[in-house]
């Protein structure tokens, strides 16, 4: 390697330049790692370092990769594959507190060179992605139909007054303005007896957007317009027989050819809880502690509550299948009465 080669990528490692990092790695004799250049560990004795073109070239030669900056996880792509992947792990903790403390445990890198790198690849922090992240989820529920609570909320955010500010100036306009403008999909839905009372299954032609209950047609109505203020909602018992029958039989413990269609809006996260839900057995049921574990997020157990309560398809996604720790029943959407029931229902199917 030429001289002038190598000053150049020593200069690179003192600099700790994150735009070399794949197009070479360094070695250290005394320890015998290979790093990236970037690498925010301790700088070492130049007397004392290799460079390679490729991880491997290093590996041949004796040395072993760096636990602290990964550098076969950056690939021949610089520090890109790793912003892909705490873009992906933002995307999917929306409605969860990330710090730079907790990314840069997640991904073995120092909080400032995490954000030093993220920022020199998009030109954004990774808080300031995670804001967009929710602020176009947010724009999708408005333009659905949603209410504004319900499209606040399932983006990740909290509703107060701060947030609802915050918001209103990122779009120009209030939230409620914003989604009058927009042209909302045209929904179905019908009422019927079951064994929880009334009961209204609406769908778009998507497939089911929210199964409701409540003691008269009336409420129901009212719920599902409060639900879509500004959909086009029209009754069509007809149509929805089948998905209706179908429920009704899913009630009752019977096996369908296949899973109902849905077209429900949702946070990675809220995807992930009701995802396991739907796989807790007729009959059965799981503490909140439990399916947080089941889904790798142990401490989220407040998140997987909320997740389930705010579950728009009950019965198809089981929420009333989660129950405390100490096994009490706890809330339920649709009361605690009808939970009670839909599990006496099952347990004696």
């Amino acid at each position: 390697m030429a001289e002038s080669s190598e000053n150049h990528r020593w200069q690179a490692v003192v600099d700790r330049d994150p735009n070399q990092d794949g197009k070479f790695v360094f070695a250290v004799s005394s320890t015998g790692v290979y790093c990236r250049p970037s690498c925010p560990a301790k700088r070492p004795r130049r007397e004392n370092v290799a460079f390679f073109r490729l991880p491997d070239d290093a590996e041949r030669a004796g040395y072993r990769a760096c636990l602290r900056c990964r550098p076969r996880a950056i690939g021949g792509h610089g520090p890109t594959e790793m912003v892909k992947a705490v873009c992906r792990y933002l995307e999917q903790h929306l409605d969860e507190p990330i710090t730079l403390a907790r990314l840069g445990k997640a991904f073995q890198q120092s909080p400032f060179h995490l954000q030093r790198t993220f920022k020199a690849v998009l030109g954004i922090t990774p808080r300031a992605y995670a804001d967009s992240c929710r602020m176009n989820q947010l724009k999708r529920n408005l333009r659905a139909g949603h209410s504004v609570t319900r499209a606040m909320y399932d983006a990740g955010y909290s509703s107060n007054s701060r947030l609802y500010e915050r918001t209103s100036s990122q779009l120009g306009m209030t939230p409620d303005k914003y989604r009058r403008g927009a042209i909302a999909a045209p929904i179905r839905y019908t009422c019927a007896d079951s064994p929880l009372g009334r009961m209204l299954i609406a769908a778009t032609d998507r497939g089911i957007c929210t199964i409701q209950f409540a003691d008269s047609d009336e409420e129901l109505e009212h719920g599902l317009k409060r639900e879509f203020p500004f959909a086009q909602r029209k009754r069509d018992d007809l149509a929805m027989g089948s998905w209706r029958r179908d429920l009704l039989r899913q009630m009752r413990g019977q096996k369908l050819n296949g899973a109902l269609p849905l077209d429900i809006q949702a946070t990675a996260f809220q995807r992930r809880v009701w995802s396991y839900l739907q796989s807790i057995s007729f009959g059965s049921t799981r503490s909140y502690g439990e399916v947080a574990r089941a889904i790798g997020q142990p401490t989220a157990t407040r998140a997987v509550a909320r997740a389930c309560a705010t579950n728009p398809v009950a019965v198809a996604i089981p929420c009333h299948r989660v129950l405390r720790e100490n096994g009490d029943l706890a809330g339920y959407r649709w009361g605690i009465e009808r939970k009670k029931k839909l599990l006496a229902l099952e347990r004696n199917t």
